[in-house]
């Protein structure tokens, strides 16, 4: 699942807000740190609200947004807008056959060695930290 999220700040100090989830904000020091952060937010903000017995609100079409106001405003006043991808942990592994470069998947051991958890688990955290980088 996509998000429409506004992005807005300067050196040092970047907000990004969510104007169909009211209450989803992320702060960082960079842009990118922000939308990184994001992610995570979304994230919690949507377990919090299943959790709660709530329904998780239908996002608006891109130009619904626009005629938005609020977001219009943002818009005019530097904001920009970023689409974040929501990945959600569902608690329900699925097994997968992958095919990897044998010195690829030797670095992936290797390294989940190192932090002491599974390959699987590995290979999820790498995906869950990249996704983004291609929304």
């Amino acid at each position: 699942m996509y998000v429409v999220a506004l992005l807005e700040g300067a050196d040092g100090a970047w907000g990004v807000s969510v104007p169909d989830l009211d209450g989803c904000v992320a702060m960082g020091a960079t842009g990118d740190e922000a939308l990184r952060n994001a992610q995570e937010s979304l994230r919690e903000w949507i377990e919090a609200r299943q959790a709660g017995g709530f329904d998780v609100p239908t996002q608006r079409e891109l130009g619904a947004l626009l005629a938005d106001p609020e977001v219009r405003e943002a818009l005019a006043e530097g904001s920009t807008l970023a689409r974040i991808l929501v990945v959600e942990d569902v608690g329900r592994p699925v097994k997968a056959n992958l095919s990897l470069d044998s010195g690829v998947l030797a670095a992936i051991d290797s390294t989940a060695h190192r932090l002491g958890i599974t390959r699987s688990a590995m290979v999820e955290k790498l995906a869950k930290d990249r996704l983004s980088e291609y929304a």
